[in-house]
């Protein structure tokens, strides 16, 4: 029988506002796809308030709401657990693009570190995988690692359209010390189910690290369901983490459900409502020039502090509003890169094709002015909203 061969991706259009139904959602992220069933609506719409509710009882503890178990078979699987914010830095360039810039790359993770983050992904959207030369992509990965050794977790993006490139970026970031990958599948050419199996098999017959899978259908033009997902979670014991980023809060429920629990979902919008759903995790580029309200939104979720990470989740929707304002899908790279700079972190500009901040002019300062009191509000919070350290 034939593979069956994914639908096409409807492109993200705007970004939510206020707290979606599952039918709003999918309004957004696939307006050609007709909207679910009243009752799908309304189980979920009932999932979403009734855990919530759950993580009120312990506003001040461990939530009541259970965590999926952790469950797998193999070295991979018994690794150290990824949990909290990871969020997906910036490459930093030099001042002319045409290098990297190593110094600015050791300084701006201290700071991360600094600030609590527990780990990172290199080499992702926010990090201009694209326009890394392999030669880059080795001292990127080699650098980091060994900046960040015994201080924080380090995912490595080893996506390509070519399996075989995938296969080797994925083994060489192995070998280097990364402590995981995070891996988009082929994207481009719309593959079928089948075929994205055939791509992760072989990564996962090359590598024994844990593996993100990342599903951004605005990006990849390809969407892996909840299906798919406990497919290969059942097939390979490396994939046991996902960002899940289609704009349809529900696939975390779905995903945890459909993988019996195995699969640790990490939100890529959301945070609040995914992790009511039962998500671990939080991959984002706000790290990049707000690394405590980031890695605090997470840590209050965890501990069922919600009214205090609705706050912080609050001004992240503003930057969202206001970044997209200039670029709806890639602006993310250029004004984290910018507001990096503002933050006392200079990391370089992006590299073509995207458009640089230089090439903004006051349209860019204009709007950087009105993320800045933002952001100072958001640490602000994330600093009130500090949680008693654990005994040593």
């Amino acid at each position: 029988m034939a593979p069956e061969a994914p639908a096409p991706i409807a492109r993200r259009s705007r970004i939510v506002t206020s707290t979606p139904s599952r039918a709003s959602i999918q309004a957004v992220a696939q307006p050609a796809m007709p909207p679910p069933t009243t009752s799908t609506s309304v189980v979920f719409a009932m999932r979403t308030a009734a855990a919530l509710r759950s993580l009120r009882l312990h506003e001040h503890g461990v939530p009541v709401t259970s965590r999926p178990r952790i469950r797998g078979r193999g070295r991979a699987a018994m690794a150290k657990q990824f949990r909290g914010s990871y969020s997906v830095i910036v490459t930093p360039f030099t001042e002319d693009g045409k290098g990297l810039d190593l110094p600015a790359l050791r300084r701006f993770l201290d700071w991360q570190i600094n600030e609590g983050a527990p780990g990172f992904i290199i080499l992702g959207t926010t990090g201009e995988f694209l326009t890394v030369s392999d030669e880059e992509r080795t001292q990127l990965v080699e650098a980091t690692v060994a900046h960040c050794k015994g201080r924080a977790d380090v995912l490595v993006g080893t996506a390509n359209a070519h399996t075989p490139h995938a296969v080797r970026y994925s083994r060489e970031a192995e070998k280097l010390g990364a402590d995981g990958l995070m891996i988009i599948p082929p994207y481009y050419y719309s593959p079928t189910h089948d075929e994205i199996h055939g791509y992760y098999k072989a990564i996962c017959e090359a590598v024994s690290i844990p593996i993100m899978l990342y599903n951004n259908p605005f990006t990849s033009n390809v969407d892996m369901p909840a299906k798919l997902v406990a497919r290969l979670t059942k097939d390979f014991e490396q994939i046991r983490y996902i960002k899940e980023a289609s704009q349809d809060v529900a696939r975390v429920y779905d995903i945890i459900e459909a993988t019996d629990g195995v699969m640790n979902v990490f939100a890529g919008e959301r945070i609040v409502e995914s992790y009511a759903l039962g998500a671990v995790g939080y991959v984002n580029p706000f790290g990049n020039y707000m690394p405590l309200p980031s890695t605090r939104i997470c840590e209050l979720l965890a501990a069922g502090r919600v009214a205090e990470a609705k706050r912080i989740q609050r001004c992240i929707t503003e930057i969202e509003h206001i970044i997209a304002e200039g670029h709806p899908t890639y602006g993310h790279q250029c004004y984290s890169k910018a507001l990096a700079a503002i933050m006392g972190y200079p990391v370089g500009d992006v590299r073509a094709p995207l458009t640089t901040f230089a090439s903004l002019g006051q349209e860019g300062r204009d709007r950087v002015a009105r993320l800045k009191p933002i952001i100072e509000r958001a640490n602000q919070l994330a600093r009130e909203a500090a949680l008693p350290r654990a005994a040593e």
